[in-house]
Protein backbone atom coordinates (compact mmCIF):
# COMPACT_ATOMS: atom_id res chain seq x y z
CA UNK A 1 0.00 0.00 0.00
CA UNK A 2 2.91 2.35 0.64
CA UNK A 3 4.02 1.65 -2.93
CA UNK A 4 0.63 2.84 -4.19
CA UNK A 5 1.12 6.11 -2.33
CA UNK A 6 4.59 6.61 -3.81
CA UNK A 7 3.40 5.80 -7.32
CA UNK A 8 0.52 8.25 -6.89
CA UNK A 9 2.94 11.01 -5.89
CA UNK A 10 5.17 10.19 -8.84
CA UNK A 11 2.18 10.39 -11.20
CA UNK A 12 1.18 13.78 -9.74
CA UNK A 13 4.72 15.11 -10.17
CA UNK A 14 4.88 13.96 -13.81
CA UNK A 15 1.50 15.58 -14.49
CA UNK A 16 2.62 18.87 -12.92
CA UNK A 17 5.85 18.92 -14.91
CA UNK A 18 3.91 18.27 -18.11
CA UNK A 19 0.98 20.64 -17.52
CA UNK A 20 2.99 23.62 -16.26
CA UNK A 21 5.97 22.90 -18.53
CA UNK A 22 8.39 22.91 -15.63
CA UNK A 23 11.93 22.40 -16.92
CA UNK A 24 13.90 19.38 -15.76
CA UNK A 25 17.12 20.74 -14.21
CA UNK A 26 19.32 20.34 -11.16
CA UNK A 27 16.88 22.37 -9.05
CA UNK A 28 13.45 21.12 -10.01
CA UNK A 29 14.14 17.39 -10.06
CA UNK A 30 15.97 17.20 -6.69
CA UNK A 31 13.28 19.43 -5.17
CA UNK A 32 10.54 17.08 -6.36
CA UNK A 33 12.45 14.02 -5.13
CA UNK A 34 13.43 15.44 -1.73
CA UNK A 35 10.00 16.99 -1.28
CA UNK A 36 8.46 13.63 -2.04
CA UNK A 37 10.70 11.87 0.48
CA UNK A 38 9.79 14.32 3.24
CA UNK A 39 6.11 14.54 2.36
CA UNK A 40 5.57 10.84 1.73
CA UNK A 41 7.60 9.88 4.78
CA UNK A 42 5.55 12.14 7.04
CA UNK A 43 2.25 10.98 5.57
CA UNK A 44 3.12 7.29 5.67
CA UNK A 45 4.39 7.50 9.25
CA UNK A 46 1.32 9.39 10.45
CA UNK A 47 -1.05 7.13 8.54
CA UNK A 48 0.55 3.86 9.62
CA UNK A 49 0.72 4.97 13.25
CA UNK A 50 -2.85 6.24 13.59
CA UNK A 51 -4.66 4.10 11.02
CA UNK A 52 -2.88 0.73 10.86
CA UNK A 53 -3.25 -1.64 7.95
CA UNK A 54 -2.81 -5.38 7.59
CA UNK A 55 -2.28 -7.12 4.29
CA UNK A 56 -2.78 -10.46 6.05
CA UNK A 57 -6.41 -11.11 6.99
CA UNK A 58 -8.56 -14.21 6.64
CA UNK A 59 -11.94 -15.70 7.50
CA UNK A 60 -11.68 -18.62 9.92
CA UNK A 61 -14.24 -21.29 10.75
CA UNK A 62 -14.64 -24.12 13.23
CA UNK A 63 -14.23 -27.67 11.95
CA UNK A 64 -15.28 -30.67 14.03
CA UNK A 65 -13.61 -34.02 13.34
CA UNK A 66 -16.23 -36.77 13.26
CA UNK A 67 -14.86 -39.73 15.23
CA UNK A 68 -17.15 -42.70 15.96
CA UNK A 69 -17.48 -43.99 19.51
CA UNK A 70 -16.80 -47.57 18.35
CA UNK A 71 -14.64 -49.20 15.72
CA UNK A 72 -16.58 -51.05 13.05
CA UNK A 73 -17.10 -51.45 9.31
CA UNK A 74 -19.10 -48.77 7.53
CA UNK A 75 -22.27 -50.12 5.93
CA UNK A 76 -24.02 -46.92 4.80
CA UNK A 77 -23.12 -43.27 4.11
CA UNK A 78 -26.40 -41.44 3.37
CA UNK A 79 -25.02 -37.93 3.91
CA UNK A 80 -24.07 -35.73 0.95
CA UNK A 81 -21.21 -33.26 0.94
CA UNK A 82 -21.99 -29.56 1.45
CA UNK A 83 -25.71 -30.15 2.01
CA UNK A 84 -27.21 -28.40 5.08
CA UNK A 85 -27.95 -30.74 7.96
CA UNK A 86 -29.99 -30.51 11.15
CA UNK A 87 -28.87 -31.78 14.53
CA UNK A 88 -29.39 -35.54 14.69
CA UNK A 89 -29.33 -36.20 10.94
CA UNK A 90 -27.56 -39.45 10.06
CA UNK A 91 -23.99 -39.07 8.80
CA UNK A 92 -23.12 -42.76 8.44
CA UNK A 93 -23.94 -46.15 9.91
CA UNK A 94 -21.62 -48.87 11.18
CA UNK A 95 -22.23 -52.62 11.20
CA UNK A 96 -24.26 -53.18 14.41
CA UNK A 97 -24.02 -57.00 14.38
CA UNK A 98 -21.23 -57.53 16.97
CA UNK A 99 -22.65 -54.87 19.29
CA UNK A 100 -26.19 -56.23 19.01
CA UNK A 101 -24.93 -59.73 19.84
CA UNK A 102 -23.06 -58.35 22.84
CA UNK A 103 -26.24 -56.71 24.13
CA UNK A 104 -28.17 -59.98 23.74
CA UNK A 105 -25.44 -61.94 25.53
CA UNK A 106 -25.33 -59.59 28.52
CA UNK A 107 -29.12 -59.49 28.72
CA UNK A 108 -29.13 -63.30 28.95
CA UNK A 109 -26.48 -63.25 31.69
CA UNK A 110 -28.38 -60.56 33.55
CA UNK A 111 -31.55 -62.62 33.43
CA UNK A 112 -29.70 -65.56 34.99
CA UNK A 113 -28.11 -63.30 37.61
CA UNK A 114 -31.48 -61.87 38.63
CA UNK A 115 -32.78 -65.44 38.94
CA UNK A 116 -29.86 -66.32 41.21
CA UNK A 117 -30.56 -63.23 43.28
CA UNK A 118 -34.20 -64.24 43.69
CA UNK A 119 -33.20 -67.80 44.59
CA UNK A 120 -30.76 -66.62 47.30
CA UNK A 121 -33.42 -64.32 48.71
CA UNK A 122 -35.84 -67.20 49.01
CA UNK A 123 -33.18 -69.35 50.70
CA UNK A 124 -32.52 -66.62 53.25
CA UNK A 125 -36.24 -66.45 54.06
CA UNK A 126 -36.17 -70.20 54.76
CA UNK A 127 -33.03 -69.89 56.88
CA UNK A 128 -30.60 -71.60 54.51
CA UNK A 129 -28.81 -68.66 52.78
CA UNK A 130 -26.51 -65.98 54.15
CA UNK A 131 -26.54 -62.18 53.63
CA UNK A 132 -23.11 -62.43 52.06
CA UNK A 133 -24.41 -64.71 49.33
CA UNK A 134 -27.24 -62.26 48.64
CA UNK A 135 -24.79 -59.36 48.51
CA UNK A 136 -22.61 -61.25 46.01
CA UNK A 137 -25.64 -62.07 43.82
CA UNK A 138 -26.82 -58.45 43.87
CA UNK A 139 -23.30 -57.21 43.05
CA UNK A 140 -23.04 -59.57 40.08
CA UNK A 141 -26.44 -58.41 38.77
CA UNK A 142 -25.46 -54.75 39.15
CA UNK A 143 -22.18 -55.35 37.32
CA UNK A 144 -24.01 -57.01 34.44
CA UNK A 145 -26.50 -54.12 34.33
CA UNK A 146 -23.59 -51.67 34.00
CA UNK A 147 -22.08 -53.80 31.22
CA UNK A 148 -25.46 -53.84 29.49
CA UNK A 149 -25.69 -50.05 29.66
CA UNK A 150 -22.25 -49.71 28.06
CA UNK A 151 -23.07 -52.29 25.38
CA UNK A 152 -26.36 -50.55 24.60
CA UNK A 153 -24.53 -47.21 24.38
CA UNK A 154 -22.07 -48.66 21.88
CA UNK A 155 -24.91 -50.21 19.85
CA UNK A 156 -26.78 -46.89 19.74
CA UNK A 157 -23.62 -45.14 18.52
CA UNK A 158 -23.21 -47.39 15.50
CA UNK A 159 -25.39 -44.73 13.88
CA UNK A 160 -23.30 -41.54 13.77
CA UNK A 161 -25.34 -38.34 13.70
CA UNK A 162 -24.73 -34.63 13.13
CA UNK A 163 -23.82 -32.93 16.42
CA UNK A 164 -25.54 -29.66 15.43
CA UNK A 165 -26.72 -27.68 12.43
CA UNK A 166 -24.07 -27.54 9.73
CA UNK A 167 -22.69 -29.64 6.90
CA UNK A 168 -19.93 -32.09 6.07
CA UNK A 169 -17.46 -31.43 3.30
CA UNK A 170 -15.13 -33.50 1.15
CA UNK A 171 -16.83 -36.77 2.05
CA UNK A 172 -14.45 -39.62 1.27
CA UNK A 173 -16.03 -42.27 3.53
CA UNK A 174 -17.53 -45.25 1.71
CA UNK A 175 -19.24 -48.51 2.75
CA UNK A 176 -16.70 -51.19 3.50
CA UNK A 177 -14.17 -48.85 5.11
CA UNK A 178 -13.24 -49.58 8.73
CA UNK A 179 -14.09 -46.51 10.83
CA UNK A 180 -11.99 -46.28 13.97
CA UNK A 181 -12.56 -44.50 17.26
CA UNK A 182 -8.99 -43.20 17.42
CA UNK A 183 -8.75 -39.37 17.17
CA UNK A 184 -5.80 -39.53 14.77
CA UNK A 185 -8.06 -40.78 11.96
CA UNK A 186 -11.38 -38.89 11.77
CA UNK A 187 -13.96 -40.33 9.40
CA UNK A 188 -15.41 -36.96 8.34
CA UNK A 189 -15.07 -33.23 8.86
CA UNK A 190 -18.21 -31.47 10.12
CA UNK A 191 -18.60 -27.70 9.79
CA UNK A 192 -21.06 -26.34 12.37
CA UNK A 193 -23.35 -23.51 11.36
CA UNK A 194 -21.62 -20.85 13.46
CA UNK A 195 -20.57 -18.42 10.76
CA UNK A 196 -17.06 -17.25 9.98
CA UNK A 197 -14.62 -15.23 12.06
CA UNK A 198 -12.73 -12.57 10.14
CA UNK A 199 -9.33 -12.01 11.68
CA UNK A 200 -6.77 -9.38 10.75
CA UNK A 201 -3.18 -10.08 11.74
CA UNK A 202 -1.83 -6.73 12.93
CA UNK A 203 1.76 -5.78 13.66
CA UNK A 204 2.45 -5.42 17.35
CA UNK A 205 3.19 -1.70 17.19
CA UNK A 206 -0.30 -1.19 15.72
CA UNK A 207 -1.69 -1.81 19.23
CA UNK A 208 -0.65 1.72 20.18
CA UNK A 209 -3.69 3.12 18.37
CA UNK A 210 -5.97 0.06 18.47
CA UNK A 211 -9.20 0.16 20.49
CA UNK A 212 -12.20 -2.17 20.55
CA UNK A 213 -15.04 -0.49 18.66
CA UNK A 214 -12.80 1.36 16.20
CA UNK A 215 -14.00 1.67 12.63
CA UNK A 216 -12.57 -0.86 10.19
CA UNK A 217 -12.78 -1.65 6.49
CA UNK A 218 -12.21 -4.96 4.74
CA UNK A 219 -11.33 -5.77 1.13
CA UNK A 220 -11.46 -9.41 -0.01
CA UNK A 221 -9.26 -10.71 -2.79
CA UNK A 222 -12.24 -12.69 -4.08
CA UNK A 223 -14.48 -9.60 -4.33
CA UNK A 224 -12.47 -7.12 -6.42
CA UNK A 225 -13.36 -3.46 -6.25
CA UNK A 226 -15.48 -3.81 -3.09
CA UNK A 227 -14.69 -2.48 0.39
CA UNK A 228 -16.91 -3.38 3.36
CA UNK A 229 -17.32 -1.43 6.58
CA UNK A 230 -16.89 -3.06 9.99
CA UNK A 231 -15.59 -2.53 13.47
CA UNK A 232 -12.99 -3.97 15.82
CA UNK A 233 -14.85 -6.60 17.85
CA UNK A 234 -12.00 -7.88 20.01
CA UNK A 235 -8.24 -8.07 20.29
CA UNK A 236 -6.92 -11.46 21.37
CA UNK A 237 -4.65 -11.17 24.38
CA UNK A 238 -2.09 -13.81 23.36
CA UNK A 239 -0.17 -14.85 20.25
CA UNK A 240 1.03 -18.32 19.36
CA UNK A 241 4.72 -17.42 19.25
CA UNK A 242 4.80 -17.01 23.04
CA UNK A 243 2.90 -20.08 24.20
CA UNK A 244 4.50 -22.58 26.60
CA UNK A 245 3.17 -26.08 27.17
CA UNK A 246 4.14 -28.52 29.93
CA UNK A 247 7.04 -30.71 28.86
CA UNK A 248 10.38 -31.99 30.02
CA UNK A 249 12.27 -29.35 28.04
CA UNK A 250 13.35 -25.95 29.29
CA UNK A 251 12.85 -22.82 27.22
CA UNK A 252 16.07 -21.80 25.48
CA UNK A 253 17.17 -19.31 22.89
CA UNK A 254 17.29 -21.10 19.55
CA UNK A 255 17.73 -18.18 17.19
CA UNK A 256 15.59 -15.26 16.13
CA UNK A 257 11.95 -16.41 15.91
CA UNK A 258 9.44 -14.22 14.09
CA UNK A 259 7.91 -11.54 16.32
CA UNK A 260 4.40 -12.69 15.52
CA UNK A 261 1.30 -10.65 14.83
CA UNK A 262 -1.69 -9.86 17.01
CA UNK A 263 -5.02 -11.43 15.92
CA UNK A 264 -7.80 -8.83 15.79
CA UNK A 265 -11.38 -9.99 15.26
CA UNK A 266 -13.30 -7.78 12.82
CA UNK A 267 -17.09 -7.73 12.71
CA UNK A 268 -18.29 -6.81 9.22
CA UNK A 269 -21.34 -4.59 9.69
CA UNK A 270 -21.82 -3.42 6.11
CA UNK A 271 -25.30 -4.49 4.85
CA UNK A 272 -23.88 -4.81 1.33
CA UNK A 273 -21.78 -7.76 2.48
CA UNK A 274 -24.90 -9.94 2.92
CA UNK A 275 -25.15 -10.68 -0.80
CA UNK A 276 -21.52 -11.84 -0.90
CA UNK A 277 -21.28 -13.71 2.43
CA UNK A 278 -22.78 -16.93 1.04
CA UNK A 279 -20.36 -17.12 -1.88
CA UNK A 280 -17.26 -16.37 0.20
CA UNK A 281 -15.65 -19.64 1.33
CA UNK A 282 -14.26 -20.20 4.77
CA UNK A 283 -10.60 -19.22 4.69
CA UNK A 284 -11.14 -16.36 2.22
CA UNK A 285 -8.18 -13.97 2.13
CA UNK A 286 -8.31 -10.21 2.37
CA UNK A 287 -6.81 -7.02 3.75
CA UNK A 288 -7.94 -4.69 6.50
CA UNK A 289 -7.55 -1.06 7.52
CA UNK A 290 -8.37 0.19 11.02
CA UNK A 291 -9.22 3.82 11.76
CA UNK A 292 -8.51 5.32 15.18
CA UNK A 293 -9.96 8.54 16.58
CA UNK A 294 -6.80 10.50 15.75
CA UNK A 295 -5.94 12.46 12.58
CA UNK A 296 -9.26 11.91 10.81
CA UNK A 297 -8.09 13.69 7.66
CA UNK A 298 -5.26 11.17 7.24
CA UNK A 299 -7.83 8.36 7.45
CA UNK A 300 -9.26 9.55 4.13
CA UNK A 301 -5.94 8.77 2.47
CA UNK A 302 -5.91 5.28 3.95
CA UNK A 303 -9.44 4.69 2.64
CA UNK A 304 -8.44 5.78 -0.84
CA UNK A 305 -5.42 3.48 -0.82
CA UNK A 306 -7.50 0.54 0.39
CA UNK A 307 -9.93 1.06 -2.46
CA UNK A 308 -7.09 1.25 -4.94
CA UNK A 309 -5.80 -2.06 -3.57
CA UNK A 310 -9.31 -3.54 -3.87
CA UNK A 311 -9.48 -2.57 -7.56
CA UNK A 312 -6.06 -4.12 -8.11
CA UNK A 313 -7.60 -7.49 -7.18
CA UNK A 314 -9.03 -7.55 -10.69
CA UNK A 315 -5.45 -8.06 -11.86
CA UNK A 316 -4.09 -11.54 -11.22
CA UNK A 317 -1.84 -13.91 -13.14
CA UNK A 318 -3.22 -16.85 -15.10
CA UNK A 319 -1.42 -20.19 -14.84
Amino acid sequence: MDLLLILTYAAVCIALFKIFRIPLNKWTVPTAVLGGVVLMGALIFTMNYNHPYSEVARTYFISVPVIPVVTAKVIEVPVQANVPLEKGDVLFRLDPTPFDNKVKSIKAQLSVAKGDQYRVSELIKRGFGTPRELEAAMGHADDLQAQLNIAQFELDNTTVRAPSKGFVTQVALRPGIMATKFPLRPSMVFIPDEGFYFTAWMRQNSLLRLTVGDEAEVAFDGIPGQVFAGRVKSVLGVIGEGQVQPSGDLISYTGSPPPGRVPVIIEITDPAFAQYSKQMPGGAYGQTALYSQHFHHIAAMRKILLRMAAWMNYIFPFH
